[in-house]
């Protein structure tokens, strides 16, 4: 599985930007796609997560309200929809894919990653 992600950018605070991660290769019906971020001298934290399977989304504590995660599975393409951006959630954001076992929220779920890309945002 190939992950491509795009979309980042510099924002000032309460601007938007909407993030994609473009999948090719094998198929994967059964993968949760996540997106994750790590701002400098930080762990890489999860923020949102979605089902190739269902519509099901799953958040982080730091997306709630303000994110929202969707796929376009004739695209194979998942979308992370930032809103109210805040100078806290400046960071390299990536996109993940794998079968979220144990949990989807972690890290070590995940089997492939894309290159990440920077989310800039100023006060």
């Amino acid at each position: 599985v190939q992950l491509q992600a795009s979309g980042g950018g510099l924002v000032q605070a309460g601007g938007s930007l909407r993030l994609s991660c473009a999948a090719s290769g094998r198929t994967f019906s059964s993968y949760v796609m996540g997106w994750f971020r790590q701002a400098p001298g930080k762990e890489r934290e999860f923020v949102a997560a979605i089902r190739w399977s269902d519509d099901s989304p799953y958040y982080g504590e730091s997306a709630k309200g303000r994110f929202t995660i969707s796929r376009d599975n004739a695209k194979n393409t998942v979308y992370l929809q930032m809103n109210s951006l805040k100078p806290e959630d400046t960071a390299v954001y990536y996109c993940a894919a794998g079968y979220g076992e144990p949990s989807l929220r972690t890290v070590q779920s995940y089997d492939f990653w894309g290159q990440g890309t920077q989310v800039t945002v100023s006060s």
